[in-house]
């Protein structure tokens, strides 16, 4: 494109069916990727976390680290082009909702799921 030139804007008008309107709850979000795709998973919680357990002996396994059971409410895939404007639309929306509430943010360990 000559320098003298600017990009075109765009105006998007986005369309969203009736069976989406009230979407889906997700506890938490786990992020990944693939070397042409980032991977958005929205996780629901199905029970409470629960002890890991010998499948022989049905017995809870000492010291293990306990078991979160979740399900993928959604999962949405994106082109990784896409993922840095996500990330600044999300600290945007985040700092917003912040100065709204009034509340503080998390502490840095709030959840440690490893």
């Amino acid at each position: 494109m000559p320098e003298d030139e600017s990009p075109q804007s765009i105006n998007m008008q986005m369309q969203l069916p009736e069976t989406m309107e009230l979407g889906v709850f997700a506890d938490f979000a786990n992020v990944w990727h693939t070397p042409n795709t980032f991977v958005l998973d929205f996780l629901a919680v199905k029970v409470p976390i629960h002890p890991a357990v010998d499948p022989g002996t049905g017995a809870a396994i000492e010291g293990a680290p306990g078991i979160l059971e979740t399900r993928v409410a959604a999962r949405v895939r994106i082109p990784p082009e896409q993922i840095f404007p996500l990330i600044a639309a999300l600290q945007a929306q985040g700092d917003q909702w912040l100065a709204e509430s009034g509340r503080s943010e998390p502490p840095e360990n709030w959840v440690n799921l490893q």
